[in-house]
């Protein structure tokens, strides 16, 4: 042992107030998060690491390259303690004690440990103010463009300098749904949007994203029964003189998403680039519009030139939105009130009978149902329509119908019986009318 270290004073231990104290001092000297967790690992005697909400790692205090994939990765002795500011959460810290003299690490008091949370909650929330700054002023931006709050061409292009994106050669937008088919803790949305984002700028620099409330030319009424308008859509806009990036960026998000949240669900919506940003709420419109056929259709990735016939609705619900929605109270409401209160499957046999060219015997081997059920099933459409399916007429506007559905927004909510290959699992409710 060297003279110094005879000189030098017992350090506090672990665990103790006076250790917690350096934790103090690094926050109040404005030392920053980094040496903020360095300190917490010190008085832990810990491996030390903070998250900030999405997961994302922001500081790690570790002693080795495998103590700090063992904290990261909550393995064997791991301990979480969430952080939060009020009631908003800001992350939380991952912490492993170390044993001392080979015999096992004494955790502090609970009490102590929620001083030191509170401390290390504000040091994070203090260090991603300015993130979250840029957060909202990006908000406020697609906000007010998808909106046509700003239109002019000159102040949108300068904006989105402002922000770091160059808007002024175009630009395409990406509308990205996604749904958990299991209960979820916690604001997982935000954290999808995080990832997003991060997928979409690694191949297309300068891509901007934010959970916007509404788009102009709303294509899914607040009026939605199933409730999902009151989330907001999740956009992203591409800057590119060509569709070449956005289609890129498109890509990536689905396969990151689909890595980082495997019990998720996702359908990530093209439109066509606008060429002038002014035309970018355009563009907004026709991105939802492919949002909501890739969410009824079951796919996981479209375009909006890929949306076929439903284009032609665009232009026509963008003008008078209830014009559509008056159409589809007419023709295919009643189907979906009647299928949500018997838990039936009329929708989903018009649509399959639709898909089969009228086809009774092709409808019947696409769900596994007898031939009688799927008649006596287009017999009720009848009843509750008043459309008939054997006829031209009747067919056409129940097709239509269906095509309103989906522009509007209206699909059924998905769920695990709706994931892909799951569909013959599916065991409808007793249509009282067949007792």
């Amino acid at each position: 042992m060297t003279d110094t270290e005879r000189a030098a004073p017992d350090p506090p231990a672990s665990g103790s107030l006076e250790a917690f104290a350096d934790v103090s001092a690094a926050v109040e000297g404005g030392a920053g998060l980094h040496e903020v967790v360095r300190a917490a690992g010190r008085a832990l005697g810990a491996g030390v690491a903070v998250l900030d909400a999405s997961s994302s790692v922001l500081a790690v205090a570790c002693r080795s390259p495998e103590e700090e994939r063992t904290v990261l990765a909550g393995g064997d002795g791991t301990r979480t303690l969430e952080l939060r500011v009020a009631e908003r959460r800001v992350g939380e810290l991952r912490f492993r004690l170390r044993a001392v003299g080979g015999e096992p690490a004494v955790p502090p008091p609970d009490a102590l440990m929620r001083m030191a949370g509170s401390v290390i909650a504000l040091e994070v929330d203090r260090s991603r103010a300015p993130e979250r700054a840029n957060e909202a002023a990006v908000a406020r931006f697609l906000d007010d463009v998808l909106n046509r709050r700003a239109t002019d061409r000159e102040n949108i292009v300068a904006r989105g300098r402002e922000l770091g994106t160059d808007l002024a050669v175009g630009a395409t937008v990406l509308v990205v749904r996604a749904h958990a088919f299991q209960p979820e803790e916690g604001d997982w949305r935000a954290r999808v949007l995080v990832a997003a984002e991060r997928a979409a700028r690694r191949v297309a620099t300068g891509a901007l994203a934010a959970a916007v409330e509404r788009i102009a030319g709303q294509l899914r009424p607040r009026g939605d029964p199933r409730g999902r308008g009151s989330e907001g859509e999740l956009v992203i806009v591409v800057p590119g003189a060509d569709h070449g990036p956005a289609e890129r960026a498109q890509g990536t998000v689905l396969r990151e998403l689909e890595s980082r949240f495997p019990s998720h669900g996702f359908a990530v919506a093209r439109s066509r680039l606008a060429s002038d940003a002014a035309d970018l709420h355009r563009a907004g419109a026709e991105a939802l519009l492919a949002a909501n056929v890739a969410e009824a259709r079951g796919d996981q990735t479209l375009a909006f030139e890929e949306t076929g016939s439903y284009r032609l609705l665009l232009s026509a619900v963008s003008e008078d939105p209830g014009e559509l929605e008056g159409f589809y109270a007419e023709t295919i409401a009643p189907l979906v009130a009647y299928d949500e209160q018997y838990e039936t499957a009329l929708l989903r046999t018009l649509e399959t009978y639709l898909d089969s060219d009228g086809s009774v015997a092709g409808t019947a081997q696409r769900l596994f149902t007898h031939r009688h059920t799927i008649r006596y099933r287009l017999e009720r459409v009848r009843e509750l329509t008043g459309l008939d399916v054997g006829s031209s007429d009747g067919r056409e506007r129940l097709g239509l119908g269906l095509k309103a559905m989906r522009v509007l927004g209206f699909a059924l909510p998905a769920g695990p019986a709706s994931e892909r290959g799951a569909e013959a699992g599916r065991v409808p409710g007793e249509d009282p009318k067949s007792r």
